[in-house]
């Protein structure tokens, strides 16, 4: 069984590493999406438990303040981190989220990196310096997945 979470700060790559492991087959939630996210900006909590009891084999991607009481069920906690003008100049030109466009987000990012970032790369298992290619980065998550499975628990379509 493996799960796995994907972390970091607006701008990291989170959306583009979990949709290239996506297309290799592998189960992936955005927590972006769908309501996993309460108005408070927890993730909810009850619903985020039934999923990691129910299926086997995940990973998941999010940063969210109450993501440190799910560290026990994940195999791996990966922080994706990148230079805050890396993250600054992504949030500003990406056309898929508007969020990051204005200063006032810019700002709370700015925030987040300092005050934030620093309690996800102490619970995290593994950093990756996302300034590298998307398909590198699946491949290290691939990887690491692969150490952590048991035979025949890959989470991907092969084993489906």
């Amino acid at each position: 069984m493996a799960h796995v979470l994907i972390t970091g700060m607006s701008g990291a790559g989170k959306t583009a590493v979990l949709h290239e492991l996506s297309l290799r087959g592998r189960r992936t939630i955005d927590t972006d999406d769908d309501g996993w996210v309460l108005p408070d900006g927890t993730w909810d909590e009850r619903r985020m438990s039934e999923l990691l009891a129910s299926t086997p084999a995940l990973i998941v991607s999010g940063t969210v303040e109450n993501q440190g009481r799910f560290y026990d069920r994940f195999e791996a906690v990966i922080l994706l981190s990148a230079p805050m003008e890396v993250l600054i100049r992504r949030v500003a030109t990406r056309t898929n989220n508007p969020y990051g466009t204005s200063f006032e987000d810019q700002a709370v990012i700015r925030r987040h990196v300092r005050d934030v970032e620093p309690l996800l790369r102490a619970g995290s298992t593994l950093e990756l310096d996302s300034r590298r290619p998307v398909v590198e980065l699946a491949d290290d998550i691939d990887h690491l997945i692969a150490a952590v499975s048991t035979p025949g628990d890959r989470g991907d379509a092969a084993s489906r």
